[in-house]
């Protein structure tokens, strides 16, 4: 059965408006319920976190509602990481992880992202089945008034995964003389990170740490890096930190406030433990739209870049597959799989301090491992139909691959998130990576399938 209410990052939606209405999240839960539940000898039981949108305040209930009524418990651990969830699934033996997040997107959308009792994120297949099930979740049989699940709030819940972040950093190092600013996203870490990082020894400058159900990834966070950036220029620092709302992702900024996405930092990090020994499967796992500088850089010291779809879960599939357990995108997503089951910003950029203070020298020294080559993105909205079927959007795909050659790449592929397409080229020639995007953005936009801004 072919997935229409998951896309890439679980479901997600305008809040209070299809599929992400207090009716269809309570059939959701009601379907996940139904797939999870087992006799094993205890109380079924589900952990659901969420990120700081007020949207989450309706959403959460109705969840508790649809999973207490087919009879599990629900432990409810509010604002917390997307990485802690899937922690504190496996730490807790729960059935099954929710978190209530749109991640990066503005406040007024939000999203429900699901975690099998592993800790990992489902499986297409799997989300099939759950699609199903919420097809004729009113079929579903419910659970006798006595045998009704109850819902609770984990105490320390922010403990619990402060303690496991610092694990991934080296025990012989200390994070004392680096002064680090923090950009939470007004999200999910706002209280986690922070702590983190001074309870490891360093100097922290917090931002957005003050959300209010509004000004998640605002103007702040991975998706808008800039005032971090600003910030460790005027404050002298270190190194800058920007996680994205649910924290899974990261942005980071050397000490001369220069931007270092994720394929620098996966560069750094593939390196550094090839180094130490720790890296596993001989390379690294990135998608489709990583530049071919880090490819390069990669295939000179001997490692290979396996590239994936774009998505985390689909890197971690690959990661899982092939023995590897550095993968990540572009975007700042990291996975680690020595230290978790899906994308966290803060143990990813923990790492990269510790290579800082392994090598002594500045970030600027240490991150920037290879030069990207000319790479451009632009994304198209649309309002309905597809684009991409037309026969003048095929010939400019055509005459775009043709200019950019063996050495280039064209990538165009619809948001799994957004009714966006992006167009992203990457190549030697910057004027003809540059012409390829225009050309292929050109046509579709003369499709009349683009909507207003």
């Amino acid at each position: 059965m072919a997935r229409t209410l998951f896309g890439t990052d679980g479901i997600r939606g305008r809040a209070n408006a299809e599929p992400m209405t207090p009716a269809t999240t309570m059939a959701v839960a009601m379907a996940a319920g139904a797939r999870f539940r087992s006799d094993h000898g205890r109380r079924n039981l589900v952990l659901i976190g969420k990120d700081t949108r007020l949207s989450g305040y309706m959403i959460e209930p109705a969840m508790v509602a649809g999973f207490t009524s087919i009879g599990m418990d629900v432990v409810l651990v509010g604002p917390m990481p997307t990485p802690a969830v899937a922690m504190l699934v496996q730490s807790m033996r729960a059935d099954l992880g929710v978190m209530i997040s749109a991640s990066h997107n503005p406040y007024y959308d939000n999203g429900i992202k699901l975690f099998g009792p592993d800790g990992y994120k489902l499986s297409d297949a799997v989300e099939a089945e759950i699609e199903e099930l919420v097809e004729r979740w009113q079929t579903l049989p419910l659970a006798a008034s006595d045998a009704l699940g109850r819902a609770r709030r984990l105490e320390d819940e922010q403990g619990r995964y402060i303690e496991v972040v610092k694990s991934t950093f080296p025990r012989d190092l200390r994070l004392d003389g680096l002064k680090v600013v923090i950009d939470c996203a007004n999200g999910a870490a706002y209280r986690a990170a922070p702590r983190v990082l001074f309870e490891l020894g360093a100097e922290v400058i917090p931002m957005g740490v003050s959300p209010d159900g509004f000004n998640i990834n605002e103007a702040c966070g991975a998706t808008a890096p800039e005032a971090m950036m600003a910030r460790v220029q005027a404050e002298g620092a270190d190194v800058g930190i920007a996680l994205d709302g649910d924290a899974d992702r990261l942005i980071l900024a050397d000490e001369t406030g220069h931007k270092l996405d994720g394929d620098q930092i996966l560069g750094l990090i593939g390196g550094s433990w090839l180094v130490d020994g720790r890296l596993s499967g001989g390379g690294v796992v990135a998608t489709v739209m990583s530049n071919l500088g880090l490819e390069r850089y990669l295939n000179g010291i001997g490692l290979e870049l396996v590239r994936a779809k774009v998505g985390d879960r689909y890197v971690l599939e690959a990661m899982r597959e092939g023995g590897y357990n550095v993968g990540g995108e572009q975007s700042g997503h990291m996975i680690l799989s020595d230290h978790g089951t899906t994308g966290d910003g803060l143990a990813a950029a923990l790492q990269v301090l510790a290579a800082m203070k392994r090598a002594d020298k500045p970030l600027s020294q240490v991150a920037r491992v290879f030069e990207p080559m000319p790479q451009v993105l632009r994304n198209v909205r649309f309002a309905g139909g597809d684009p991409l079927a037309t026969d003048p959007v095929k010939a400019a795909i055509e005459a775009s691959k043709n200019k950019l050659g063996e050495a280039g790449r064209l990538v165009i592929r619809k948001s799994g998130t957004e009714p966006l397409i992006r167009v992203m080229a990457q190549g030697d020639d910057e004027g003809e990576v540059v012409a390829a995007v225009d050309r292929v953005v050109d046509a579709i936009e003369q499709t009349g399938t683009k909507a207003a801004e």
